[in-house]
């Protein structure tokens, strides 16, 4: 390290935003613009240097956070992001939407604040983009085999990207007309401008990598044709069919999944729409979930000008700190965080009824009800303890003409076909069964990201796709040199 005294003299100190009242005027990222290079230095040398440093288990990727920690503080972009990119495909994508596992193994997070690593993260990516350190990378001769690698998330992407590294001819197909999936449509752009998204596929496609939009496996092009198209098939569809909430007056118009609201909101932002037709403008939005599908929900609703905003969380309040017996260091804790979408709720005062920010704690939904014309008006909740019993005497009411249900996702989209053409086993989670290699029972159909493994974080996914791109590789030639960070039964540190 550096500074071997730099995690005692100095805080930590994490990218400023913007004030609320400027960012929820737009749909630019919340941070200040360069805000991260004037303190990152000084931040990476807050890094000890660990000889066992969990911060490298806490993160599916293998990440070589203290080399690359190292190299910032003695500024030395070029090293630094060589080591970045060694391990992850897309650091600025990770640097901008991962929670940060990472931050929870931080040694120095058993009694300190932890390292910024996922500012150092992103601020090395950005630098490396401005000082043109991440030129294309096309393979030297090709194999003669093909992929065809189904979905252009961040499993799809990175699987598409190493395996055409290796030599292989690789073509992705998107249902959707730009590529990306949900960093396309789902994420909204507060949290990550597109232009992240546009430059590496850019990269990509200069790599060799072939982009086929508006192209839906299993309707537009048969599963089975894909497969005799191609030598091997990566299936990386994400994990889209959403849960739901079968409760009385669950028919009522103006109640959608929050995967029908984000993406018509994220199309405005693309030019193709000039308002959303699910707009929150004027209307009294409740949303059903506490996770970070949720959050984007909230940030986006304030943004259109919502009456009021109010999330529901079912789980209760977490504390502020962790509870070292339940979820002991180097777990990831479940404690109280506060999203930029959340702040912002809280300054503006959308939810004056809300416990803290824009949400109210351990409240479950027990019904909706509308008017006469069938849309709903209210939605009913109770209050429940920590084994979801109800709380007598809590029953209550708010106002809602647009209900967002975020309940998280139970796997792959099922309407598509693919798994009838191909006749592919699906385990009882209803995500695509697959062995210790990512192979399905189909010969040349492998699984990866959340159509594998279930709902899980970006750095999962790009894992995964990192890894079934080795598995392909070996199945295709025999051997591989490509790196496998993961298995596909691997899971986060747990108690």
């Amino acid at each position: 390290m550096a500074d071997p005294k730099g995690f005692l003299t100095t805080g930590r100190q994490e990218w400023p935003r913007r004030p609320v009242d400027e960012r929820v005027r737009d749909w630019d990222e919340v941070y200040v613009p360069g805000g991260l290079l004037p303190i990152i230095s000084e931040q990476a040398d807050r890094c000890m240097d660990c000889g066992v440093p969990f911060c490298h288990e806490a993160c599916p990727l293998g990440n070589l956070i203290p080399d690359w920690n190292d190299l910032v503080a003695r500024d030395d972009w070029r090293a630094a992001s060589e080591r970045l990119h060694a391990t992850n495909n897309f650091p600025e994508f990770t640097g901008r939407l991962c929670p940060a596992p990472c931050e929870s193994g931080c040694v120095l997070a058993i009694n300190q604040p932890a390292v910024t690593i996922k500012n150092v993260e992103a601020a090395i990516a950005d630098r490396a983009w401005e000082d043109g350190l991440v030129p294309p990378r096309p393979p030297d001769r090709l194999s003669g085999r093909s992929v065809g690698v189904v979905g252009s998330g961040p499993a799809g992407l990175a699987a598409a990207q190493q395996l055409t590294r290796a030599g292989h001819t690789v073509a992705v197909y998107e249902r959707d007309d730009r590529a990306g999936g949900l960093m396309r449509y789902g994420i909204p752009s507060f949290k990550m401008e597109r232009v992240h998204l546009e430059r590496r596929l850019r990269q990509m496609a200069e790599e060799g990598t072939v982009f086929r939009t508006s192209t839906a496996v299993g309707k537009d092009v048969g599963a089975k044709e894909l497969l005799a198209r191609h030598d091997a098939v990566v299936l990386a569809v994400g994990a889209t069919a959403g849960r739901e909430l079968a409760l009385p007056g669950r028919e009522l118009a103006g109640i959608h999944q929050a995967m029908e609201y984000l993406p018509l909101a994220n199309r405005v932002g693309e030019g193709d729409l000039a308002r959303s037709p699910l707009s929150a403008s004027g209307r009294h939005v409740v949303i059903v979930g506490g996770g970070d599908t949720g959050a984007d929900c909230l940030g986006t609703a304030v943004r259109e000008g919502a009456a009021s905003v109010t999330q529901l969380d079912i789980y209760p309040q977490p504390a502020r700190g962790r509870d070292e017996e339940a979820e002991p260091w180097p777990t990831y804790p479940k404690i109280y965080r506060l999203t930029p979408a959340h702040e912002e709720a809280r300054e503006v005062r959308t939810a004056p009824v809300a416990d803290a920010d824009a949400r109210l704690f351990a409240s479950s939904t027990v019904r909706f009800s509308g008017d006469a014309a069938g849309h709903v008006r209210e939605l009913h909740l109770v209050e429940v303890d920590e084994r979801r019993r109800t709380r007598e005497g809590t029953r209550r009411s708010l106002p809602a003409d647009l209900v967002l249900l975020a309940l998280g996702f139970s796997g792959p989209d099922r309407t598509d076909g693919v798994a009838e053409q191909l006749g592919l086993e699906v385990d009882i989670r209803g995500t695509y069964a697959r062995d210790a290699g990512f192979a399905t029972n189909v010969p040349g159909v492998f699984a990866a990201g959340d159509a594998g493994r279930g709902q899980s974080l970006i750095v999962w996914a790009i894992a995964e796709g990192r890894a079934v791109a080795a598995a392909v590789d070996r199945w295709l030639s025999g051997s591989t040199r490509l790196p496998s960070p993961i298995g596909p039964y691997d899971s986060p540190m747990r108690v």
